[in-house]
């Protein structure tokens, strides 16, 4: 049936290869099933990925209406793209870059804005190794001692919560008088529990933590590899430019919007058929940011084609596998600008 019960970082699991089984995990999660993960702790368990019932449901409709409804990514699309493409001209200006590791960089400073309206500043800097840290801490045997990557995840969690601890006090003392929401955390602030509480510091932490530890490097590794296979397949990449550079002239200088973005057939000729490639989960877990995990991919896929061209440094190189899968040189790239569309 392709069930079976396993051991796996100091845990009872029980691991499915049955679609069918998978699928019905999906529609019954809420009847038959609890979410939990062995490092919860470093994640955090007031946020929405350890939510269950109908708090995941009010938190989920919350962050769907913040940052996956059109609307939203209108607004999004329009935000974003001034700091990718100020990205892709410095790379270029630069000749060899590390992709995963600007792609990174660009793609935290995103997210720190849409969600906790962070700036480029050491502040930053220091967040993205706080995340880094318990990334590798949630891939990790839950081993609390000093010297293991648990420990440096709860250590890294703790730093982070100190930081966003700070930022909540601050909007708590300039609350502005009109209650407009300019971010996720503005409006996870006033949001109530099932009792009617309004949410503490510590659960609205705990899900800008969830938030940016399942959203931004999860999208940086995709938006990796979409640079590394474009640059092992030239004919794809080609069929991209022939699609993208017309509508790169037609926008002169202007930025690509989200409806744009899904008019381009090329990028979307072959969508995924339900209930095969699950990619985002599944079910009421589906994750809650998958249309602006999307919306960033094809952003930076619509700049790079019309504007860039690029080779592998080293095109043959090993695969490394935690926390996430990656090429162990973190795609070493040759780039430079292609004419004057960048």
């Amino acid at each position: 049936m392709g069930i079976y019960k396993t051991h796996l970082f100091g845990s009872s699991t029980i691991i499915s290869c049955s679609p069918t089984f998978n699928k019905f995990i999906y529609q019954t999660e809420a009847k038959y099933f609890t979410t939990e993960w062995p490092t919860m702790d470093i994640v955090g368990r007031n946020s929405i990925l350890a939510a269950q019932g109908t708090s995941h449901t009010r938190l989920k409709s919350f962050i769907t209406r913040a940052i996956d409804q059109p609307d939203a990514l209108r607004r999004i699309a329009i935000k974003v793209q001034p700091r990718v493409a100020s990205a892709l001209r410095s790379w270029a200006e630069k000749g060899t870059v590390v992709a995963y590791n600007e792609v990174k960089k660009v793609t935290f400073e995103n997210i720190g804005k849409l969600f906790a309206n962070l700036e480029p500043s050491p502040v930053l800097d220091t967040l993205d190794e706080m995340f880094d840290g318990m990334l590798m801490g949630i891939r990790s045997y839950p081993i609390n001692f000093p010297g293991t990557p648990f420990h440096h995840g709860i250590q890294c969690r703790n730093k982070a919560i100190g930081i966003f601890r700070e930022e909540l006090e601050r909007r708590k003392m300039y609350q502005n008088s009109d209650n407009t929401t300019k971010d996720v955390m503005d409006g996870l602030m006033p949001l109530k529990d099932d009792e009617g509480k309004q949410l503490d510091d510590i659960e609205v932490i705990d899900n800008i933590l969830g938030l940016l530890v399942a959203g931004y490097e999860t999208t940086s590794i995709s938006i990796t590899w979409t640079l590394y296979y474009l640059a092992k397949y030239p004919h794809v990449l080609q069929k991209l430019r022939e699609e993208h550079m017309p509508l790169r002239k037609e926008k002169d200088g202007e930025f690509i919007t989200s409806d744009e973005i899904t008019k381009l057939r090329y990028m979307y000729q072959e969508p995924a058929k339900p209930g095969t490639f699950q990619v985002f989960g599944g079910g009421s877990r589906i994750y809650a940011g998958n249309m602006l995990a999307g919306l960033q991919i094809a952003i930076f896929v619509h700049r790079l084609a019309a504007g860039c061209k690029w080779e592998l440094v080293n095109p043959n190189a090993e695969v490394t596998y935690l926390p996430h899968p990656k090429p162990v040189d973190g795609v070493e790239i040759a780039i430079s600008k292609l004419g004057l569309l960048l």
